[in-house]
């Protein structure tokens, strides 16, 4: 990397470009630079600045080896084909502060979509939030949030909380009604596929979602009334 700068430094400083970059070398020596500039990006890339960060001018940082600025994104990713494969890392709210909006509060929003499959990373800070109205105003709290989106499913986590939400059957214009298991009686609890999962010590350790495609939940119903009606007329039947 050291050598790829000073191999920069030699070319933009070269007579041909320092005068403008006139001529036929002027304009093979920007080539050049430019070619060099897209190794140096890539190589940047893979640097893990090992070495730390130097005083540059303004005030800034910039790494030893690969000369690139301290906190700065990059324009572009380098991820292994064949290895684990890391974007970013795991940050959380930063700050005890309640910030005046939901933008400076913001530390982390970005997106992926993975092999058809879509995840959505965001962390804030608390910020105030006319929510309700501009006279009532609310603190968001501050929080770190996780969306996967898959097939009509979409997970939504949360430092509280977990929803699991079905696209296709979640209500439109309206929201959906909630209630704790005890609360749904038998019939209700019959027509929803889900079961939970615990250890031995009556702790909660996931559950299971059963899918089922609406044709399919329409062909047992319909199966099911033919079922219930031939019941219904057997007493009636010739023995």
């Amino acid at each position: 990397m050291v050598r790829l700068r000073r191999s920069m430094d030699f070319v933009s400083q070269h007579p041909a470009i320092m005068k403008g970059g006139a001529g036929k070398l002027g304009s093979q020596l920007a080539d050049v630079y430019q070619q060099l500039g897209l190794a140096w990006e890539f190589l940047g890339l893979q640097c893990l600045h090992w070495d730390g960060f130097r005083d540059g001018a303004d005030g800034i940082k910039i790494c030893t080896i690969c000369g690139k600025v301290e906190n700065k994104d990059d324009a572009w990713l380098l991820l292994p084909n064949n290895r684990r494969r890391i974007v970013g890392r795991r940050l959380l709210p930063s700050s005890k502060k309640t910030f005046s909006s939901r933008e400076m509060a913001r530390l982390l929003f970005d997106s992926i979509e993975f092999h058809g499959a879509k995840l959505r990373a965001e962390v804030q800070n608390a910020y105030r939030s006319s929510l309700l109205g501009k006279e009532r105003d609310i603190t968001i709290a501050a929080d770190r949030m996780v969306r996967l989106r898959e097939g009509g499913i979409e997970c939504h986590l949360d430092t509280h909380t977990l929803h699991l939400r079905l696209a296709a059957n979640e209500p439109r214009g309206r929201l959906p009604f909630g209630a704790f298991p005890w609360e749904l009686s038998q019939t209700q609890l019959k027509r929803f596929p889900i079961v939970l999962e615990y250890d031995r010590g009556g702790r909660f350790v996931g559950l299971t979602l059963f899918r089922t495609t609406r044709s399919r939940s329409h062909q047992t119903s319909r199966a099911t009334g033919r079922s219930e009606t031939r019941q219904t007329a057997a007493p009636n039947s010739p023995a």
